[in-house]
């Protein structure tokens, strides 16, 4: 990134002048920052779909609005060396983590290019000034173009891997089907023949139970790849949380619990949406095990409804954080990296988001946005 950063500064022209002129206008510039501020905050929530980008993301657009005043602080101030740009590839890739559109981003920071350049015209600063602001503002939104750009090559990548996978799963998962089926009838036969024998009964059983995993690794496989129609609804998430506490096996020393009270209704499939929280829930069972503690809250945001599952787990390896929802990716054990793909594929399909982060319970956290149900 910093040289990156290296190639954009003289692709510009900013130079050690402009840092000089920069740092001169900080005390002078700094007082018009409030304005600034409710001015790009105003512009960008006049528009529904960043309004619900920023909602979806931050709680409070008031957090955002602090940031936004150090940011402009900092663009002023500097220095311009790694970290900061490091800071700056971290709020774009904010922007991309919450879905806010680049053109809405693009045109964001137009307000503060426009105010800061007004804040130089009213106090008659030189061209020079007005040239290093320019300068600095160009390599600033550089940056964050730079994270959506890589955003998208990743997506890219992502959807090649997935269709690959696609194909193979959808041959080898059909091929599957048929030796497994006959080794469900032969057993059938073998169990009708197997006598008092003990020991016979336990190892058929044995294989009966491993049959069955299989069968199971194979439908979540062709889960991934194929488009089950949504059976939209009203679900009520108190009902349906406590269905999935009691789905859910754990150790004597976890606990799970449904935080507060469970507001409204998602608009959605009963039996996708309970498949969604029965994963994350076991997932931190899992990671919670063996002895922890597991939670679940749900809250109203504007009209989409939030829910996180939390636990006291060793949280996220932030080495495959980006990857986590990719099947294939998993922190278990013996899992196989399915569940989380599986999730994510429902969530998306419901035209809703997921992330992963860490827990303020010390382990991992897993928020869904779901659309509420009229």
């Amino acid at each position: 990134m910093q040289r990156l950063f290296d190639e954009l500064k003289r692709y510009v022209g900013f130079t050690a002048d402009d840092e000089h002129r920069l740092r001169a206008l900080h005390p002078r510039v700094a007082p018009h920052f409030e304005r600034t501020v409710e001015r790009f905050y105003a512009r960008i929530l006049e528009h529904p779909d960043a309004r619900a980008a920023l909602e979806r993301g931050e709680r409070r657009v008031g957090h955002l609005k602090v940031t936004l005043h150090q940011w402009m602080g900092e663009l002023l101030l500097g220095p311009w060396d790694e970290a900061y740009v490091d800071r700056r590839a971290r709020i774009g890739t904010t922007h991309v983590r919450i879905d806010l559109p680049q053109h809405f981003m693009v045109t964001a920071m137009s307000v503060v290019r426009s105010d800061l350049l007004d804040a130089l015209e009213a106090a008659d600063f030189t061209d020079g000034d007005r040239h290093a602001v320019q300068r600095v503002l160009d390599l600033d939104l550089a940056i964050m173009l730079h994270t959506y750009r890589l955003d998208l090559e990743a997506r890219q990548a992502r959807a090649e891997r997935l269709a690959t996978f696609g194909q193979l799963v959808g041959s080898i998962g059909h091929e599957l089907r048929n030796p497994l089926g006959v080794i469900e009838t032969s057993l059938y036969v073998l169990k009708s023949r197997a006598g008092e024998d003990p020991r016979v009964v336990k190892h058929l059983d044995r294989i009966s139970h491993q049959v069955g995993v299989a069968n199971d690794i194979i439908t979540q496989l062709l889960d991934l790849i194929r488009d089950r129609p949504l059976a939209r609804q009203r679900v009520e998430l108190a009902p349906l949380f406590a269905e999935v506490v009691q789905a859910v096996p754990r150790p004597e020393g976890v606990t799970v619990e449904v935080q507060g009270s469970v507001p409204g209704a998602a608009s959605g499939d009963p039996v996708q949406l309970r498949q969604v929280f029965v994963n994350l829930v076991d997932n931190a069972v899992h990671a919670a095990s063996p002895r922890g503690r597991v939670l679940v809250e749900a809250r109203r945001e504007g009209s989409r409804l939030e829910v996180t599952v939390d636990d006291t787990g060793s949280g996220v390896d932030p080495a495959i954080r980006n990857r986590l929802f990719e099947p294939l990716v998993t922190t278990r054990p013996k899992g196989i990296g399915l569940g989380l793909a599986l999730v994510k594929r429902i969530v998306d399909r419901h035209g809703g988001t997921i992330e992963a982060s860490r827990s303020p319970l010390g382990g991992a956290r897993f928020t869904v946005h779901l659309p509420e149900a009229e």
